[in-house]
Order: structure tokens, then sequence, then C-alpha cells
């Protein structure tokens, strides 16, 4: 196999879990279910604990189990990218190294948040991590959260490490998408993370998507997805009109909570959340309720 013919590690709808709960504890019954769900629409992958799971009002012992969970339900079927990410790399490697321990087949993690560190603080984060723990690393790019804008330089020089297989841009920025794959060698997983530009992102030549609303439309998103993917443009384009809507009022207020009500009304899950992220307004429930009739759900 030439280098122009690597292959991504990762591609396709790999939907960023939510962390039900039920009485102010994980609910690990409802967990296996929505990956069970998520199999069965033809998902290519899952991430759990991450932003949209919760991720920073879990004990650790809360994340090792729910990775350790997701690893053993989902049993080889689909990738599994667990979330590792932290402000504390100490912590970062301690996350990566339990998930290579239960079989996670990489992780994702988060540009570090609150500490507000140097392009060169960042690269020596991941670094660290490339070098101490021997598993897939995805970088996970999302300043609207973090503050800091992982630069594409530092990105292109990441990218020459030989664990890390990608990025997670939810920068929703395009033209970073095609100027960093001009710079990258081929098999480097390009995946977007902001669901309403991933029909552009594959046009530019990304990979697939680490998708919200495939916690809700699992299946339609796949369909969107396998359209782009084979050039198929204006069915893509069709399913993209179904689910704009529902791309963004999950977010018209605090994620994850539109998702978990959304999940409520399927019968999937509860709509609790942990604070300080509370429980969907009124005043977004109707929208979202009307997002989701349009997509057909």
């Amino acid at each position: 196999m030439t280098t122009a013919d690597r292959i991504p590690l990762f591609s396709g709808v790999i939907t960023a879990l939510v962390t039900p709960f039920k009485d102010g504890q994980v609910d690990y019954v409802a967990f296996k279910q929505l990956v069970e769900t998520q199999i069965n629409a033809g998902v290519h992958g899952v991430v759990p604990v991450g932003t949209t799971g919760e991720t920073s009002t879990l004990s650790m012992e809360e994340h090792k189990e729910i990775v350790r969970l997701c690893v053993e339900t989902a049993a080889g079927r689909i990738k599994v990218i667990a979330g590792a990410g932290s402000n504390n790399t100490l912590e970062t490697l301690e996350l990566a190294q339990h998930a290579k321990a239960v079989g996670a087949d990489a992780v994702l993690v988060v540009v570090p948040y609150y500490n507000k560190p140097s392009q060169e603080g960042l690269y020596q984060h991941f670094k660290a991590l490339n070098d101490s723990v021997q598993i897939p690393v995805m970088l996970y790019n999302v300043p609207g959260r973090t503050v800091i804008d992982m630069s594409n330089e530092t990105i292109v020089r990441l990218s020459k490490l030989p664990n890390i297989v990608g990025i997670k841009d939810a920068t929703g920025d395009l033209v970073r998408m095609s100027q960093l794959r001009i710079e990258i060698e081929p098999g480097f997983a390009f995946i977007s993370g902001d669901d309403p530009t991933l029909l552009g992102y594959i046009a530019h030549g990304g990979h697939g998507v680490i998708s919200v609303t495939s916690n809700v439309a699992p299946a339609e998103m796949v369909a969107l997805y396998n359209a782009a993917a084979a050039g198929d443009f204006a069915t893509a384009r069709d399913w993209q009109d179904k689910l704009i809507t529902l791309h963004k009022v999950l977010f018209a207020d605090a994620s994850p909570s539109p998702t978990k009500y959304a999940l409520s009304q399927l019968g999937q899950t509860t709509d609790e959340v942990r604070l300080p992220i509370v429980a969907c307004s009124d005043a977004v429930r109707p929208l979202v309720d009307a997002a989701m009739k349009q997509a057909g759900l």
C-alpha cells in the first residue's frame, strides 16, 4: 500500500453518546441499551464520556466504568473512541491508560481548557500522551468551549507523531479543513464535530462526524453520511434539509439537555442532567418536538 492509499482508522457516523441518569445516578442499564440502539441503526462508532456525555460532572470511577461497559457492550461490532480529555495532563494519561486496558479502539482528547496553554504547551500535552500510552489518539479542537484554538501549524506538527491519528474539528470552519488536508499526509482522519456542516465537510475531503444529532436520529445521520460519501449530494441535501432544524435546536439550550429531552420522548432514557446543566426549558421543548417531526422521528 502506498502512502497515498492509506485509509483513516476512523470514518462515518460516530455518536457522541449521552450519559443517562436516573435519580442522580448513572443509569448503566439505559446506557447499554443506547449503545445497542446505535449499533442497530448502523452507526460506525461511538464516543462515551465526551462533552455530550457530561464527562465534566462524572466521578473518575463513573467515567472509567462507562468506558468499560461501552467496550463490553460494543463487543467489537463498532469502534469505541473513549473520551479522555482533561486540563491536567497526568489525568489525561490515566484515562487513556484505562481506555487502553479495557480495549477501547482510541481516545478522544480535547484541547486543555481553562489553563490557556500556549501552542507549545498544547504540543507537549499531546506529545506526552503519544509517548506514554500506545493507543490511537484523536485530537479534539473546540475553541468555543476551551477558549484556546489549536492552530493549523500545531495540528500539522502533531499529525507527524505515530499515535496521533486524526482530529475532531468542532470549529465549523470548512476552509481550515482544506488547508489542513493539503499539509497532512494521507491516512489522517478528518472528523467533523459540527453536525450542521457535515455535508460541506465531506465535500472538502472530510471522513465523517462525531455527532450529537445521531443520539436522536442515528439511522438518518447514517443515510446522510452514506449519500455524501458516495458523492450523491442531491440525496445528502434531502437528508440535510430534514435534519438541519434538529441539528440547531439540540443546542437551543445547554447541551445535552435538549438531546436528553428528545431521547426521553423516544422512550430511551430520562431527561435528567447533572448540575450545573439543568433540564431542557419549557420554551425549547416544543422546538425539539417540531424538529423531530420534521426529521421523521
